[in-house]
């Protein structure tokens, strides 16, 4: 599909969350699709903008049922889902030609006994899985744009990722191999729009705090997206923190340079390693990104810096959790699927304050 040919018909499963609200905010502003069903069980029947009314005015869909919603007739539907359910439909979909993109876990990890141990549930679909593309466009565009399935990746993946990336380019590792530290920060939207005690205004306000130190489940997602695009096994500690903040998402980096990448301009190094790059914005030299700098756009921002110009690197990677840390991606996953122009709908400049 062309740009400006056609439109495309869209459908959200599962929009009363966080990532589905925001999907309905960029696609209402899309200028090449048309959303055609909004589902949510629980909320069949009620008007999206009596539950969104940022929305009013742009959205006049009703919420329906996934049985009333005509998915087959789509040409993509994103699901915007707890793990476990876009893999019970997708081989359905994609049968019928309808291209699926799914912004929870059900294809993010290829080792079966991984997703497993990680989800607690078999896969319902292996074959499908292994074909699934891995929606982080900066590294795997050709595939997404030859994929029927596209698993939109996690918020820390993508910060994470993003962020060490250039140190492994034609066939060279600026890395000395040893362990590598990603120290992670993310607002409460990341927990999703659930009722929960540790999200509680009076429990997360005012309030820092470590998590998931006995393990992540983004740990194997980063390290398996990072062993593929090394080639070699990384060593990663990863650890995420709450911060009393709505949305927002900063993972600071650590690294020791290869002896013999002593001589790199790391700068230079990013700057061109992103120059045609729509969406990472590689900062002026001493630059310290903010969460605010990217609320509500589709952009990461990445600072490099080398103290005393020794032999360790610190990368500040910054971006909106909702936007190009789920909903926003998965936005400019669908352009490249359809063959759009990747910034389609997907202008719209950060808020401050």
């Amino acid at each position: 599909m062309a740009t400006g040919q056609s439109t495309i018909k869209a459908a959200i499963v599962g929009g009363t969350g966080y990532t589905g609200v925001e999907l309905l905010r960029l696609l209402a502003q899309h200028p090449h699709v048309a959303l055609t069903a909004i589902t949510s069980r629980t909320e069949a029947g009620t008007p999206v903008a009596s539950m969104f009314p940022n929305l009013r005015g742009a959205v006049d869909l009703a919420f329906t049922t996934p049985d009333d919603a005509a998915l087959q007739a789509c040409d993509v539907v994103l699901f915007a889902t707890p793990h476990g359910v876009a893999m019970d439909q997708a081989p359905g979909l994609i049968e019928k030609g309808v291209k699926v993109i799914d912004l929870a876990a059900d294809f993010r990890l290829r080792n079966l006994d991984a997703f497993e141990h990680w989800y607690k549930m078999p896969h319902a679909c292996p074959d499908v899985l292994q074909e699934a593309a891995y929606g982080l466009p900066e590294l795997h565009r050709d595939a997404i744009s030859k994929a029927r399935v596209v698993a939109n990746p996690g918020c820390y993946p993508t910060t994470v990722l993003l962020g060490l990336a250039p140190l492994w380019q034609q066939g060279r590792n600026y890395t000395d191999g040893s362990r590598i530290i990603a120290d992670c920060k993310t607002g409460v939207s990341g927990a999703g729009r659930k009722a929960s005690v540790g999200m509680l205004f009076g429990e997360a306000s005012d309030n820092f705090r470590a998590y998931g130190l006995p393990g992540h489940r983004h740990h194997p997602e980063i390290i398996g997206q990072l062993d593929a695009h090394t080639g070699s096994a990384v060593d990663l500690t990863f650890v995420p923190h709450l911060v009393p903040m709505v949305r927002g998402m900063m993972a600071t980096l650590y690294v020791t340079i290869a002896d013999s990448a002593l001589g790199t301009d790391f700068q230079a190094l990013f700057e061109t390693y992103y120059a045609n790059e729509p969406f990472v914005d590689v900062m002026p030299a001493g630059s310290i990104p903010e969460t605010r700098s990217v609320r509500g756009a589709n952009t990461l921002r990445l600072a490099v810096h080398r103290p005393d110009n020794g032999n360790q690197l610190i990368i500040l990677s910054a971006q909106d959790n909702l936007v190009k840390g789920a909903s926003g991606q998965a936005v400019q996953n669908m352009n490249i699927m359809f063959g759009l122009d990747e910034t389609a709908g997907l202008h719209q400049l950060a808020l401050l304050p």
